[in-house]
């Protein structure tokens, strides 16, 4: 058994941290050339954003607490979260697996952890992009609503992406092809997007299409960043649950990235 040396073991942080940044650079470029990337986690919540405003006007009316065009504002910017998580990053990881580029790393001499962590920033830098141009583009039409409570919203966006970052990971070394990372990220992504986030407010369902639909991870996350940012609560007990599903999300992700 051999005895790492302090410097040694910095040296081999340094380098591992060297490849994940060349890693993560690759998989920039890759991902900004690729269409269904760019239509589904940004052009996709943006067209919808635009479409619902519209229909809705700036009144509060319809079950709307606040100017329907805000609210859906604050809300797809959660649709977003969820595009990445649900879908993005899921298909991107499986592709690679079934298509062998995961063993080609490992021979290469990468390491999984390099690759899954690079991936992981991958999912946080793709929400934040997809979260700037859905506002740069809702400010000139609607105006962008102002943050009630920046502290408490800023925690959303940052557990939230964490959470959604970490099941995409995960969903991603689990599912054994793209086909079938697709099919159940798009199966658990829009039954949350029609009904927690970007459909019409809760408070106009049924009780019990209610429940269902204000619980549901993605709908939470909402919560956490829509109700503090305008207003409507401080989205404390849904934050709390959000960051129990990041850390356990986290948690089976990690093992994963040894594989």
């Amino acid at each position: 058994m051999t005895n790492t040396t302090p410097a040694e073991a910095d040296l081999s942080r340094a380098r591992s941290r060297s490849v994940t940044g060349r890693l993560l650079a690759q998989e920039l470029r890759l991902v900004s050339r690729d269409p269904f990337t760019l239509i589904f986690a940004v052009g996709f919540p943006v067209l919808c954003m635009l479409t619902l405003g519209g229909v809705f006007g700036t009144e509060p009316a319809h079950g709307f607490p606040i100017n329907p065009a805000h609210y859906y504002i604050a809300s797809y910017f959660t649709v977003m979260i969820g595009a990445v998580g649900f879908v993005m990053l899921p298909l991107h990881i499986a592709s690679y697996r079934e298509r062998g580029v995961l063993r080609r790393f490992t021979a290469a001499g990468f390491s999984r952890w390099s690759f899954l962590c690079a991936q992981s920033w991958l999912g946080l830098i793709s929400i934040a992009v997809a979260g700037a141009v859905l506002l740069l583009v809702a400010a000139p039409v609607y105006g962008v609503p102002p943050v009630q409570d920046p502290l408490r919203a800023g925690a959303g966006i940052i557990v939230a992406s964490i959470a959604f970052v970490s099941i995409g990971v995960l969903l991603g070394t689990l599912l054994p092809t793209a086909r079938a990372a697709q099919a159940v990220g798009l199966l658990l992504y829009f039954p949350s997007f029609l009904l927690g986030v970007g459909g019409p407010p809760t408070s106009v369902m049924p009780p019990v299409l209610r429940a269902i639909a204000e619980n549901q991870p993605l709908a939470l996350a909402n919560q956490a960043i829509r109700d503090p940012w305008l207003g409507l609560g401080d989205g404390t007990g849904p934050l709390l649950i959000v960051a129990a599903i990041a850390v356990v999300a986290t948690a089976l992700a990690t093992p994963r990235s040894r594989l």
